[in-house]
């Protein structure tokens, strides 16, 4: 790749830190989920034990950060904006913040019909996007922590979801998953796409902070036409389950 990205900063600190600006709070949960639908947030937003406990700020405008108690155990949770370098940014200030494991979660295009109807726990994720390679040395792939997935599948298998495990694409265009580039990815065994798992796993390892994402099917690739299915609806049909899933698993990380 012969490109900006050859070249890893070595430093462990930058010019600019989260903690700079972003002053960690002794009541934060250790505990923080994360997802990209507002339809989810909103609504677990309003659940009568939920109350808010910080903000993360950007010229788009604030974000809460809520807190839960699930099971006895408190848990921050807030809206991850879609992208990865949006993303990241929010991963980093809730490590700042004094969140020590994360779990994130989303929809993603299927690129294999055998992920199909299956929660998609990535092993590993494509790096087509730029943001990873400011955290991690260059290569194609970025692997996720093989502990965090065993906890995850025993997990998934308790509450009685059914899995697939394999690599995702993390790309950063959206509007250019061409024919192509498409063929290419599903030869090297990619089961989806999505435009944050290789940077979430690059900053969370670069932190030193255990991390597990998975993803649910929303639009389909495999196949001769798009198929856009829930994708018009972001995501959000059915998925509400998904953030009671995500408190389970961040408990079990």
């Amino acid at each position: 790749m012969g490109t900006v990205f050859q070249k890893y900063p070595k430093e462990k600190r930058a010019f600019i830190n989260p903690e700079d600006f972003t002053k960690q709070n002794s009541l934060f949960p250790e505990l923080c989920v994360s997802t990209f639908s507002e339809g989810v947030i909103n609504k677990f937003a309003s659940l009568n034990s939920v109350e808010i406990i910080s903000h993360l700020y950007t010229a788009n405008g604030s974000v809460p950060i809520y807190r839960i108690i699930y099971k006895d155990t408190p848990i921050a949770f807030y809206l991850s904006k879609v992208g990865a370098p949006a993303c990241v940014a929010g991963i980093e200030e809730i490590i700042a913040l004094g969140a020590k494991k994360v779990v994130l979660f989303g929809s993603c295009g299927i690129l294999e019909r055998s992920a199909d109807d299956k929660i998609i726990i990535p092993t590993s994720a494509v790096r087509d996007e730029g943001t990873s390679y400011h955290y991690l040395e260059r290569a194609n792939e970025v692997y996720a922590d093989k502990n965090s997935i065993r906890k995850i599948v025993s997990c998934l298998e308790k509450c009685g979801y059914s899995y697939i495990q394999g690599k995702t694409w993390t790309t950063d265009a959206i509007y250019r998953e061409t024919e192509s580039v498409i063929a290419e990815r599903k030869e090297m065994g990619c089961l989806c796409v999505e435009m944050e798992c290789a940077a979430a796993l690059a900053v969370t390892q670069f932190r030193g902070i255990p991390f597990a994402q998975f993803l649910y099917g929303a639009d389909n690739l495999d196949s001769t036409e798009w198929e856009p299915r829930d994708l018009t609806e972001y995501g959000l049909s059915n998925a509400e389950k998904y953030l009671a899933l995500a408190f389970e698993c961040v408990i079990a990380l």
